[in-house]
C-alpha cells in the first residue's frame, strides 16, 4: 500500500509538471492521463479547441465524438484555474445515459482524475472546490438553463447540437464573453437550418469547423455502413447524414453546396499551370463591404487582395501591384486579363486602368463585366447567376473527376469567408424559368455578409466572352 501511495504521489507531481504542455496540447493529456489514443480527426479538433474559441463538428454516426467530447471535458476540467464546463444535450437520455456516462468511464479509469476529481449524477468537480472548480450536466430544454455561468476559463461542450433549439443556443453564446471562454458542439448533420448548421455555412468563418465520416473512421461498424447502403442507397440523405456527416439535401437552396467547396479545398491540390494570369476584381460600394482581387493560373488562386473604405484610384493601384507581383514570381506569365464589375463604382476602376493601360503600352485585356446584364446561356436570369453557374459546374466536376480517379481541375484557398459566401448563396426559379441568384440585400437581411469574396473569385474564373473566344477555367474555346 504504501508503494502504491508513493507511486500516486510521485505521478500527481509529474502531473502538475507537465500541466503547461497539457494545456496546448489535449491530444498529450488524452494518451498520459487518461490512456486514450485518439484518431487522427480527433486530434485535429482538440488541436483546434486548444487554439480556438468556438468549435463545430458534423459527423456520421459512431465515430468516436461521444468519447471525444468526454476527454475533452476532462482536460479543460483538470488543466486550468476554476472552469465551469458545461455539457447539454438535447435530451435527458442523450446526456445522461451517454455522455454524463462516458465522462464517468474516462475519470473512473484514470487513477489520478479518481484522486482529484469527485463524480456524481450532476457534476463533477476538484476536490475542495466544489462550488467553483466543476463541470456540470444541463439539459438544453430551456434557455435559463444556459445562463447564469461567468468564468476566465469556461466550455460549453453541446452533443447532438442539430437538435438544440436556437434560443437555447442563444443563450449559450451570449454568455460566452471571456476571451478563454469556448464552445465546442458536435453532432450528426440532421436539419438544414438553425444554429448548428449555420456554423457549418454561413458563420464558418467564426468556427473551425470538421466533418468526420464514417468511411474514414476505424471505430464506425462496417456492417452497419453496408446495411445502411443497401437500405437506402448512396445519393440518399439517410446516407449523408449517417455516413458521410453531411447535410441532408432536401432543405438547402443554397446555389453552392458546401460539399463540393470543401471537396474542392481540401482534397483537390494542384499547382499553377498555363501561361495566362487571369484577374477578378469586386470594387466593394459601401463602407462595410470589401474590395476584393483574385489572381489565378490555371485552376489555383496564386494571389490575393482585400480591402475596406479605399477610393477608386487607390483600388486601381493594388490591382497593376497584385498583377506586377504574380509577375515577379511567375516569369512564366506572358498574357494579362483583368475583368472588373464594372457597375457602379467599379466603372471608374476600369476607366483608370484603361487609361493606364494605353499610357504604358502594358498590352493587358481589361474586361468589364455588368453582372445584371443578359446571360449567353438561356437557362439563367442574368450573366451574374451563368458566371455563379460555371463556378458551380467547375467544383461539381471536381467530384465527378475524383471518382473517376481523374484530378480536380479547381483548387479553393483555405479561406473559410470565401467558402461561406459561396455556399450560402440561395437562388430560385424565376417565373420565365430562368435561375437567378439570392440578391446582396436580401442576403444582408438574413444577417449574412455581401459576397464580395465569392464575386471576385467568380469573376476570375468564370467563363468571359471576349470577342470570339470563351474561356472556361484554363480551357480555351
Amino acid at each position: 500500500m504504501a508503494k502504491k501511495t508513493a507511486s500516486l504521489t510521485k505521478r500527481m507531481a509529474a502531473f502538475k509538471k507537465r500541466m503547461p504542455v497539457y494545456r496546448k496540447s489535449p491530444k498529450t493529456f488524452f494518451k498520459e492521463i487518461l490512456n486514450f489514443n485518439p484518431d487522427k480527426w480527433q486530434e485535429s479538433v482538440s488541436d483546434d479547441i486548444a487554439k480556438y474559441r468556438f468549435v463545430s463538428v458534423r459527423s456520421g454516426q459512431g465515430v468516436g465524438k461521444t468519447a471525444l467530447e468526454a476527454a475533452i471535458s476532462l482536460w479543460f476540467l483538470c488543466c486550468f484555474p476554476f472552469p465551469r464546463v458545461v455539457c447539454t444535450a438535447p435530451t435527458r437520455q442523450q446526456l445522461n445515459d451517454v455522455l454524463w456516462a462516458e465522462i464517468s468511464k474516462w475519470q473512473s479509469q484514470s487513477p489520478i482524475l479518481k484522486r482529484i476529481l469527485k463524480w456524481t449524477k450532476t457534476k463533477i468537480y476538484m476536490k475542495n472546490y466544489e462550488e467553483r472548480w466543476f463541470a456540470t450536466a444541463r439539459t438544453a430544454t430551456k434557455p435559463e438553463n444556459m445562463q447564469g455561468f461567468h468564468e476566465d476559463y469556461m466550455l460549453f461542450i453541446v452533443d447532438e447540437a442539430s437538435g438544440v433549439d436556437d434560443r437555447i443556443m442563444a443563450a449559450i453564446f451570449g454568455t460566452l464573453s471571456g476571451d478563454y471562454n469556448k464552445l465546442f458542439m458536435c453532432g450528426n448533420p440532421t436539419k438544414t437550418s438553425g444554429f448548428f448548421f449555420d456554423s457549418h455555412n454561413r458563420d464558418r468563418a467564426i468556427y473551425r469547423t470538421h466533418r468526420v465520416s464514417c468511411l474514414d473512421s476505424p471505430r464506425t461498424s462496417k456492417e452497419n455502413i453496408e446495411m445502411l447502403k443497401a437500405k437506402y442507397g448512396e445519393g440518399s440523405d439517410v446516407w449523408r447524414v449517417r455516413v458521410l456527416g453531411e447535410f441532408p439535401r432536401g432543405e438547402s437552396d443554397t446555389f453552392i453546396a458546401l460539399e463540393a467547396a470543401e471537396f474542392a479545398k481540401d482534397e483537390v491540390q494542384i499547382e499553377p499551370s498555363g501561361t495566362k494570369l487571369y484577374v477578378g476584381v469586386d470594387v466593394a460600394r459601401f463602407g462595410d463591404d470589401e474590395t476584393t482581387m483574385y489572381a489565378r493560373m490555371g485552376g489555383k488562386v496564386v494571389k490575393t487582395h482585400f480591402h475596406h473604405k479605399q477610393d477608386t484610384m487607390t483600388t486601381t493601384g493594388w490591382v497593376l501591384r497584385l498583377v506586377d507581383d504574380v509577375k515577379a514570381e511567375h516569369s512564366e506569365v506572358d498574357e494579362i486579363e483583368i475583368r472588373i464589375d464594372d457597375s457602379g463604382i467599379g466603372g471608374a476602376v476600369t476607366d483608370r486602368l484603361n487609361e493606364i493601360n494605353e499610357e504604358k503600352s502594358l498590352g493587358y485585356t481589361i474586361i468589364p463585366v455588368n453582372n445584371g446584364s443578359a446571360a449567353e446561356d438561356g437557362h439563367y436570369g442574368n450573366l451574374g447567376a451563368e458566371q455563379w453557374g460555371h463556378v458551380k459546374e467547375m467544383l461539381e466536376a471536381n467530384m465527378s473527376n475524383y471518382v473517376l480517379g481523374k484530378p480536380g481541375d479547381l483548387q479553393l484557398p483555405d479561406d473559410e469567408k470565401l467558402i461561406t459566401q459561396l455556399t450560402s448563396r440561395k437562388w430560385r426559379m424565376g417565373s420565365n424559368g430562368k435561375i437567378f441568384l439570392e440578391r446582396k440585400e436580401d442576403m444582408k437581411k438574413r444577417g449574412l455578409q455581401s459576397p464580395d469574396r465569392a464575386d471576385g473569385f467568380v469573376l476570375a474564373f468564370a467563363t468571359i466572352k471576349t470577342e470570339s473566344t470563351f474561356t472556361f477555367g484554363s480551357i480555351i474555346i
